[in-house]
């Protein structure tokens, strides 16, 4: 066996996946709030990087040096002549700037000791030696009024949790300290819907006591605001709703035995159950409606986070779409080439340089990447407005069938990367906010050889013919693929069955049940 050497040059392509490229592609997939965190830490991290400020902040700043006192000529042949100070009437200048010394016959002290001298000086007026007393704005609590202060009830109020709302009332309820102890660990183990989750034995061998103490602590905080707390069940927390109200008879606690009868809607099996016709029947349901099955949901739930689009579509006047970018949701930054210039001049040895160079590299990388990401979102999205036309102008019933790969060949790109910008990304329309992803359906063929129709659109008509059936006609599966077949869509009966159970509508035989009850009412 003989070993050579040589030297041979060859030419290839190999996929690379530099950090830089790794940035983009996560960046690509971000929403706007990781988005917003991610550039936050960057800003944090690299010093290079500055936030751009909106355009209007440098305007309005602009706008407010202009905005001073009025001129002199507009106040001439006014009642008060306006001479660059407001003209005080007599009776605020006798009640509000009373002289020094009745001040402090008043107080008993001179004011110096009342008012040290590195406090706020006011402007000087008449009969007051320095010292102004004109009372502050309403909201104003301290220093110069900017107009951004927040309000008292910003400032005053703030949200009760349920575990402090229960705590506070476990306090009140109770004096012995182990009943308290007991008390506080089952506060904690209620979680934000007011149920029980931790099994009352195994709560009883944690803390080392007897499991008929934490039964009558636990009895004891079911007694709380809101009713129904505590409870271990859904059953447990009509109940506790039930006895409040004085309203937990036999015909009630049978039918509160029976809640999965209730969900089938099964009418004739609770009215034998709990003995009553179906006139008490419909009664006692009402009154299930109308109690509340999660009682901690008022209590320290979170601010509602409105969804914000990432791209808006609205209607251009040549009938076509324009397609935007959401500025808000885009983060702006810039690299500071002036302090980088600055900074570098001072550098004085190659670890300061190699800092200040990778910042640098880093700073445009990302600048770059987030202006990439800009683009190819737009570019994603006009493509799924072309695609989508029927369902911007019509309405739900004509979207149509649309796949990853149709977006990726018609704009140029690869389906990964479509996937990665339609995550976590949102369009808002006239017709109200929408992901992405809800524009990605599957195709249902069409009867006959027609066109192939969207699984959304389907659905919504499935709920349709589901909300226009009349009360004595209720449809079944059956009954609504030969509506849809009629219409040129060919699906099957599971698909249909699929399809409303997705929805939550019951099934044919629960809807003829529930529509005889409330006819018999």
């Amino acid at each position: 066996m003989g070993l050579l050497q040589r030297l041979e040059m060859r030419q290839g392509q190999a996929l690379v996946m530099t950090p830089q490229l790794l940035q983009a592609i996560k960046l690509l997939q971000l929403s706007h709030l990781d988005l917003a965190a991610y550039v936050d830490a960057e800003l944090e991290r690299n010093p290079l990087l500055e936030r751009m400020e909106a355009e209007g902040h440098e305007a309005g700043e602009a706008r407010g040096e202009a905005a001073e006192a009025p001129p002199r000529d507009e106040f001439e042949g006014a009642p008060d002549a306006y001479d660059g100070e407001p003209q005080a009437e007599p009776w605020l200048a006798q009640d509000l700037n009373p002289s020094r010394s009745e001040i402090e016959g008043d107080l008993g002290t001179r004011l110096d000791n009342v008012f040290p001298d590195d406090g706020p000086v006011g402007r000087e007026g008449p009969g007051t030696d320095g010292l102004s007393l004109t009372p502050a704005p309403w909201g104003n609590t301290g220093g110069s009024f900017d107009g951004e202060a927040p309000d008292f009830e910003a400032t005053l109020t703030a949200q009760v949790s349920l575990h402090d709302h229960l705590s506070g009332q476990l306090d009140l309820a109770t004096r012995d300290p182990v009943e308290r102890l007991v008390g506080g660990f089952l506060v904690d183990a209620i979680d934000e819907a007011g149920y029980l989750r931790e099994d009352v034995a195994a709560l009883a061998e944690r803390l080392g006591v007897a499991a008929a103490l934490v039964e009558r602590v636990l009895a004891l905080i079911q007694g709380f605001d809101p009713s129904g707390v505590g409870a271990r069940d859904l059953a447990e927390c009509l109940s506790l709703q039930l006895r409040e109200q004085d309203r937990f008879d036999p015909a009630m606690q049978a039918l509160v035995s029976r809640l999965d009868l209730v969900a089938k809607r099964d009418f004739p099996a609770l009215r034998r159950l709990c003995g009553v016709d179906e006139e008490d029947l419909s009664d006692m349901l009402g009154e299930l409606r109308r109690l509340d099955p999660k009682p901690g949901r008022a209590f320290g739930s979170g601010p509602v986070e409105v969804l914000v689009p990432d791209v808006f579509v609205r209607p251009a006047p040549d009938g076509s779409w324009l397609v935007e970018l959401n500025g808000e949701a885009l983060p702006r930054v810039l690299v500071n080439q002036t302090y980088y210039a600055t900074v570098s001049r001072g550098a004085r040895n190659d670890t300061d340089k190699a800092f200040l160079s990778e910042c640098l590299q880093t700073a445009n990388w990302l600048t770059r990447s987030l202006e990439q990401r800009a683009r190819t979102i737009l570019k994603v999205a006009s493509e799924i407005v072309r695609q989508q036309d029927g369902f911007f102008v019509n309405g739900v019933a004509h979207l149509r069938p649309l796949n990853l790969k149709t977006v990726a060949d018609a704009i140029g790109m690869h389906e990964s990367t479509v996937s990665r910008v339609t995550s976590n990304k949102s369009i808002g329309t006239s017709r109200g906010t929408f992901e992405m992803k809800y524009f990605f359906t599957a195709a249902i063929p069409g009867a006959a050889g027609t066109a192939a129709h969207s699984s959304e659109a389907v659905r919504h008509r499935i709920k349709q013919l589901i909300d226009g059936e009349a009360s004595n006609d209720v449809l079944s599966d059956d009954a609504l693929v030969q509506r849809l077949r009629g219409e040129g869509v060919d699906i099957a009966r599971r698909t249909v069955a699929k399809y409303r159970e997705s929805l939550r509508i019951p099934s044919s035989i629960e809807r003829r049940r529930e529509r005889s009850a409330l006819s018999a009412r």
